[in-house]
């Protein structure tokens, strides 16, 4: 199979990150070369927002990414000195980060050096369906506005019950219980993100209204289970599950074990 090799810091995520990262994985089996803090200081002239093990564990998550390659404190990782444990056949950049260099080392190595223009990630298109595996389905609901580590846990945990599905609530409802400013992103945005964690069997848009605006989708996802984290613990959301039979857990927000806590709010900083 084609080898599609990407490098990148990848330390603001955005779902202009999900979107490459997508399109580049449609070419081959996609390794990411993940920068250092130290690389990240030197070729962008600011510190990094994460530390690489963090950013590691958020890429890993990612449905889109075959295996991932922290680079070194030292390693330049636009000529990253050792790829014959990988062996790519193509490296993939978008068209703000093409250089001569690039095409140059590329050209050394016998690598196709392909070009991602802006039209190539427009939208955010669904996942493919999965099929059914039996496991009972686990339903979780939010806002999942600013996308982090503490996020990834969340859904890493909330897999282990069960097939995942994640209702990331509309914007005039986030507006309604959070006030304005909120969200900073569209619903479709980031109910692309969500759907794009490994973990995630499907993501879905709201389309009610208050703390309980998921009813009709968990109405047709007929979930064995609602999960929720100690923030979003509601009487509405304990109310509505005892009246409909479906189990409800509430999981303590813990980090993944060597990370730091996150929540959207800390980073929002409102």
């Amino acid at each position: 199979m084609t080898k599609v090799i990407v490098s990148s810091g990848l330390d603001r995520l955005n779902s202009g990150d999900f979107r490459f990262l997508q399109e580049a994985s449609k070419l081959g089996e996609l390794h990411v070369l993940l920068w250092s803090d130290q690389a990240i200081r030197a070729f962008t002239g600011r510190k990094p927002r994460f530390p690489q093990a963090e950013r590691a564990y958020v890429i890993q998550s990612v449905r889109y990414v075959t295996k991932l390659q922290p680079l070194g404190a030292n390693v330049d990782p636009y000529a990253p000195p050792d790829l014959a444990a990988i062996k790519p056949d193509v490296w993939v950049v978008d068209e703000h980060n093409a250089t001569p260099a690039g095409r140059a080392f590329c050209a050394a190595h016998g690598l196709d050096y392909r070009v991602l223009i802006a039209r190539d990630m427009a939208g955010f298109p669904e996942p493919p369906a999965e099929p059914p595996s039996g496991r009972k389905k686990v339903v979780v609901t939010g806002c999942y506005d600013l996308f982090h580590s503490g996020h990834v846990r969340f859904f890493e945990e909330v897999s282990g019950l069960g097939d995942l599905f994640v209702v990331v609530g509309h914007d005039e409802n986030l507006r309604l219980l959070k006030g304005p400013g909120h969200p900073l992103f569209k619903a479709e945005e980031r109910r692309y993100v969500a759907g794009s964690i490994r973990y995630v069997k499907q993501a879905l848009v709201s389309s009610g209204r208050g703390w309980m605006d998921a009813e009709p989708e968990i109405a047709k996802i007929k979930p064995d289970m609602y999960a929720v984290n100690e923030d979003g613990d509601k009487p509405e959301k304990r109310e509505f599950c005892r009246k409909h039979g479906i189990q409800y857990v509430v999981l303590r927000r813990l980090p993944k074990e060597g990370l730091s806590p996150r929540t959207s709010t800390d980073l929002r900083g409102f």
